[in-house]
């Protein structure tokens, strides 16, 4: 992709630039579906992988940037990858540069459901497939290569797919699943999940972004 800059509909922080209080954080734990916008270029254009969160937490909600709260290992682990040339630091929202870089290496982020919890386990599993046959209807219109999505539990859920493990998936077994786009289900990177350190998910990342054709 070119070195231009890629229009995005993405707002600023709404704190503009401070750190979310416990007020903020309380403001944004609601039913509103869309507490945060995505990274995406505003025509969906040149998205090689399509990176799908869960649902934002709280604090990733107040600032509206991806994977914001202090101790998530996304960005860590994705710069470990060599997928960003330095480490962002999301924590008072994404810097606009740190959306350019993304969006100029193909890389988008959303979520299966925008609605903000403490942990994605608080969402329902009408939620969860939802968000999961969503996804599937807005494909079409972002196109990626692959699309990789942080979470194993809320996948076997949203998609029915209860003995699922993490890797990339068949995606006969997902109806309406576009086959062209490969399907990846990569641990969730939140600090909560002891299980994976930066350098397992930096490994997972660097799997998936090599397996990607261009």
């Amino acid at each position: 992709m070119s070195e231009e800059s890629i229009a995005s509909n993405r707002r600023p922080s709404p704190l503009g630039g401070r750190k979310p209080t416990k007020d903020d954080l309380a403001a944004v734990s609601t039913d509103d579906p869309n507490a945060i916008d995505d990274v995406l270029p505003s025509d969906g254009s040149g998205v090689k992988m399509l990176i799908v969160g869960i649902n934002p937490g709280l604090w990733t909600a107040a600032v509206n940037a991806p994977f914001a709260r202090p101790g998530n290992r996304f960005w860590p682990s994705l710069h470990q990858a060599g997928l960003t040339d330095h480490q962002v630091d999301a924590s008072r929202g994404l810097d606009p540069a740190d959306e350019q870089q993304l969006l100029r290496r193909g890389i988008g982020l959303t979520n299966l459901t925008g609605r903000a919890t403490v942990r994605a386990d608080e969402l329902s599993r009408e939620e969860l497939r939802a968000g999961a046959d969503r996804l599937i209807d807005r494909l079409s219109a972002i196109r990626p290569h692959a699309v990789a999505i942080a979470g194993i539990t809320s996948f076997r859920i949203g998609y029915q797919q209860p003995k699922a493990r993490f890797g990339r998936q068949d995606t006969s077994l997902i109806a309406r699943w576009p086959s062209e786009v490969a399907l990846h289900v990569v641990p969730q990177p939140s600090g909560l999940n002891a299980h994976y350190q930066i350098a397992d998910l930096a490994r997972i990342w660097r799997e998936v972004w090599e397996s990607i054709d261009d």
